[in-house]
């Protein structure tokens, strides 16, 4: 029997719907992807550490972290339309608070911004997934989750190349140890000028995301119960909700796999420009030579990324989502063992293709893990938006091999590429275990 990607039993069409939610998965990767930079950006700025500079990330992860179960509880109560404009709402006022940020030429109120910003991206992610999967018959819901984000990916690019070309290559090119050498009035001139610069974009993306916002608000959009009203526990209270997720193993092995996903992803990404410097400087290059050509194969993985993101979401329609998410793990291990063994170029194209083998697990893992869960999948989503703490947990682990060897003289960029090996491991572990939840149709 074949189902229709974007239409229920019952025939209700949800294409529209479909589009303009699917918006926002491109919305909250350009925030994403814009930010990442932002932490050398601040330590160049205000004369700080880079550990100083990296409480960017704390704050940026921690919205996502704290929001997601209020933010569950509040579309429980409400609607997944609601959590979205609550999620806009949030993610405008946080990028045009980086006005009154930029007055005070503090650097904590810039974090502050940061911190509603990502609330409301937790707002939107907690909404705008299960609300993707209510979207047309259950049967294609972790398949039209794919489709949606794929979107994500092109969101990151415009990210990086905001980032890049309308903030990086303004901020004023003295290096950090000039700028320790400048006295308070010079110093306090350049700091007001490359705030001005990194302020404006965050202004520009923050009018856009009001401009999203109404017309959220004024498109009549489906409620997304249909499938919730045919499954049990629907009006089970928190408490018990939260006991039926703890006891459904699917769901529960779901957010171990996505915490572990998230990290995997964010390591690759993150060591690439080291382990790209690394293998460029053997072959004769400078180090800041070896970091743009770095760059560059980021870039490129990227790409590759949001690529293969449409290549599986077809694939979806002809394999089932657990088989396909093992299938890609296991060659996404393959080709990590030759990112730790390799020394050559081939060690960087192998790091690189991993990104295609990523593109289809965050909404695969979320897909399988919420389905059958009717009402559930609401706070359950929280769950699996909380493990995007992932993503802030195992890359220090992985910093901390690389600054081990470095201390003791030698190179560990190689052998710390252990941790995602692990990762892609549990991930193989968990689409193996959820094959017998799926059927060939």
């Amino acid at each position: 029997m074949k189902y229709s990607l974007f239409k229920s039993r019952s025939g209700t069409n949800y294409i529209v719907p479909f589009i303009i939610v699917t918006s926002c998965f491109a919305l909250w990767g350009f925030a994403n992807d814009i930010t990442n930079p932002m932490v050398k950006a601040f330590s160049k700025i205000f004369r700080m550490t880079v550990t100083e500079g990296a409480l960017v990330q704390v704050a940026f992860y921690g919205g996502y972290f704290a929001m997601a179960v209020p933010a569950a509880l509040f579309i429980r109560r409400f609607s997944y339309k609601s959590g979205i404009l609550m999620g806009l709402a949030l993610y405008a006022i946080g990028a045009l608070a980086f006005i009154p940020a930029k007055m005070t030429g503090a650097y904590y109120p810039f974090l502050l911004a940061y911190f509603v910003l990502t609330c409301g991206l937790s707002f939107l992610e907690t909404s705008a997934n299960p609300y993707i999967l209510s979207m047309g018959d259950e049967k294609t819901s972790t398949r039209r989750l794919n489709l949606a984000q794929a979107f994500n990916p092109i969101g990151s690019l415009l990210g990086m190349f905001v980032a890049m070309n309308f903030i990086q290559a303004k901020l004023h090119p003295m290096s950090s140890t000039e700028r320790d050498q400048l006295g308070d009035e010079a110093f306090q001139v350049i700091k007001e000028s490359d705030l001005s610069v990194l302020v404006t974009p965050y202004v520009g993306i923050g009018i856009f995301i009001l401009l999203v916002f109404f017309i959220v608000l004024l498109y009549k959009m489906p409620t997304g119960e249909e499938h919730a009203g045919n499954q049990t526990g629907s009006n089970l209270s928190t408490k018990a909700s939260l006991q039926r997720l703890y006891r459904d193993r699917k769901y529960r092995e779901g957010v171990v796999a996505q915490f572990f996903y998230v990290g995997v992803q964010i390591m690759c990404w993150t060591f690439i420009i080291q382990y790209g410097t690394s293998v460029f400087m053997r072959e004769g290059l400078t180090e800041s030579a070896a970091e743009i050509l770095a760059q560059k194969y980021n870039i490129a993985a990227m790409l590759l990324f949001c690529l293969s993101r449409f290549v599986c979401t077809f694939l979806l329609k002809y394999i089932n989502p657990g088989k396909l998410l093992m299938i890609l793990a296991s060659l996404g291990g393959i080709l990590m063992l030759g990112v730790i063994g390799s020394e050559s170029r081939m060690g960087m194209y192998c790091l690189v293709g991993i990104s295609a083998c990523m593109s289809l697990m965050f909404p695969t893992i979320y897909g399988i893990a919420l389905e059958g869960l009717g009402d559930e999948v609401k706070l359950g989503s929280a769950g699996l938006i909380m493990a995007i703490l992932g993503g802030s947990l195992l890359p220090p682990l992985q910093a901390l091999i690389i600054d081990w060897g470095a201390y003791y003289g030698q190179s560990t960029v190689n052998i710390s590429f252990i941790v995602p090996l692990i990762s892609f491991v549990v991930i193989v572990i968990y689409g193996k275990r959820t094959l017998k939840f799926y059927k060939n149709e």
